[in-house]
This record gives C-alpha cells, structure tokens and sequence, in this order.
C-alpha cells in the first residue's frame, strides 16, 4: 500500500487508487461529470491546498526567496488544525490503501504537492518512490 504524489490530468498508473486533487479550484472548461475519467481527480479536497494568496505567491514565485516565502506561508497554514488532521489521517492510510494526491502543476520542485510530500513523509507516510 502507498501514497503517490503526482500531476492531476496525467494518465492513471496501475495500483494508483482513488486519486485526490488537492487544488484551490477543479479544472478550467472540464465538466464535472468528467473529472474522474479525465485523470483529474476523483475527489477534490482544496483542504490541502494553498489559500488564494500563498497560492498566488508561489505562482509568481521568480527567485528561492520568494519560493522560500511561499513555502514559509504554505507550511504554516498546514499547520492548522483541520490542515495537520488531514495530513496525519492522510499518512496513516497510506499503510492501508493505495491512494494519489497530486496537483495541475508541470514542474513538482515549484507545487505545493512537493511541499506537501514532506509534511506526509514527515508524518511517516508510505510513499510511492
């Protein structure tokens, strides 16, 4: 059983699971009903993702300081309660079930999700290499 970080919209990989986006918003111009069989997602938990503003902050992010300050701000508000809840519950499944999490982002090094693959690791998740 593993956690896999990943890009939403990609092809599904074999013993993937339930795949889940972890975005602020779902797909520009892709109906609903299509979500799942897109490879979006199959369920939307913007929970995980980051408010408006940080998110605003690691898309213009043009230097390692204005990514550090994205990252400083993404980690804080996932230190929230019901942020630090569901990571841990999220890291704790992944010893039962395999599951994806992931995010639209092209390149992982600048997404929250790589940020996010930390907290899970942190937190002793089984992740996919």
């Amino acid at each position: 059983m593993t956690l896999r970080v990943l890009r939403l919209g990609t092809p599904r990989q074999k013993n993937e699971g339930v795949r889940i986006g972890t975005v602020r918003r779902p797909p520009r111009g892709v109906p609903k009903a299509e979500f799942a069989t897109g490879n979006w997602y199959d369920v939307w938990f913007p929970t995980l993702a980051p408010s408006l503003e940080t998110m605003k902050l690691g898309l213009g992010a043009k230097s390692p300081k204005d990514w550090d300050k994205f990252a400083r701000k993404y980690r804080a508000e996932m230190a929230s309660p019901d942020s630090a809840r569901a990571i841990e519950l999220l890291a704790t499944l992944s010893h039962t079930t395999d599951f994806s999490v992931g995010c639209y982002c092209e390149d992982e090094s600048r997404c929250h999700r790589s940020i996010l693959r930390e907290l899970l690791a942190a937190k002793g998740a089984k992740l996919a290499g």
